[in-house]
């Protein structure tokens, strides 16, 4: 009875929930990989390049196309509500902002809800929709302007100065005191006009100050920049000029050595043929001359003598 009732769930587990799970599953997958298709990046490059271009046909087009592979795709939905909200159409600029909140919870979209509402004079609800953004991404100026815009159009001044304080400590501007002055001048606070305006001229010396000091640096950093560059060009000829000294020292070296060699060649040359002219044997006298040499001359004196003497 056991083995039967777990037979029986097995196979209504199988029958119902397995194909569902593979459908959505195959759906996922389909999904992604139609996002990631040549075809889908190309039609996004051309609604991203229309929409640069103020062609807002050529763009509604392109991205209807892709809704149309991917019907789930919320960034389509979100650029083509900024679309529609550039060309005034409100009503389906809203509806598109809308879908893609519901398909993927994000600040920009609420964000942008929130100024189509602004625009179009329903305040309450774009004052909601910007107190959502921020809720979902707290860190940006902008949201905070755009809440204190409809905060001021409600009617809530305080609120709206406060929202702007945020703002500013997030973004310090001049922007953000000079709508602060504009909500003061409209409740005729004096005293806190002079004071925002006396915050918006030490900001101003602040920026002009802080400006001065970039540009010293910038300037510093051109000059060192041009220094060295001149240091390396002097380098640079000095290091050729002695490449062409050492070349001429190096030539140099080497004719005195090959007039050295020379120089010793010639020597060693003189030397030998005088060694081989003092090695060379004496050529032998002949006979007559040694004995023209040795003959005595004296023996013809006697004879004189005598015949001198018989006389």
């Amino acid at each position: 009875m056991l083995s039967a009732i777990l037979i029986l769930i097995f196979t209504f587990f199988i029958v119902f929930f397995i194909p569902d799970y593979a459908k959505r599953r195959q759906e996922n997958l389909d999904e992604d990989d139609i996002s990631k298709t040549p075809q889908m990046k190309k039609l996004w490059s051309l609604a991203q390049a229309a929409m640069r271009e103020r062609k807002p046909l050529k763009a509604e087009k392109a991205l209807l196309t892709i809704l149309k592979f991917d019907e789930k795709n919320a960034a389509a939905y979100n650029r083509l509500g900024i679309l529609y909200a550039r060309e005034k159409h409100f009503k389906e600029a809203i509806e598109c902002f809308e879908i893609a909140q519901s398909l993927d919870n994000n600040a920009s979209s609420l964000h942008n809800v929130g100024l189509i509402y602004l625009e179009t004079g329903k305040y309450e609800k774009a004052a909601m929709a910007f107190e959502q953004a921020i809720a979902l991404e707290g860190d940006q100026p902008g949201r905070y302007i755009a809440y204190a815009k409809a905060l001021e159009k409600l009617g809530q001044r305080k609120d709206a100065i406060k929202q702007l304080e945020t703002a500013y400590d997030l973004n310090p501007t001049t922007v953000i005191l000079r709508h602060m002055l504009e909500i003061y001048e409209n409740a005729e606070d004096y005293e806190n006009i002079e004071a925002t305006k006396r915050r918006i001229e030490d900001l101003q010396t602040q920026r002009a100050l802080i400006l001065a000091k970039e540009e010293k640096a910038k300037a510093a950093k051109k000059q060192a920049a041009k220094t060295a560059r001149a240091a390396a060009k002097t380098a640079k000829a000095e290091a050729k000029t002695a490449r062409t000294k050492a070349r001429a020292d190096a030539k140099a070296a080497r004719t005195a050595a090959k007039t050295a060699a020379k120089s010793a060649a010639r020597s060693a040359r003189t030397i030998n043929k005088t060694a081989a002219k003092s090695t060379k044997p004496t050529p032998k006298t002949t006979k007559a001359s040694s004995v023209n040499v040795t003959r005595p001359v004296a023996k013809s004196t006697p004879k004189l003598a005598k015949k001198r003497k018989i006389i």
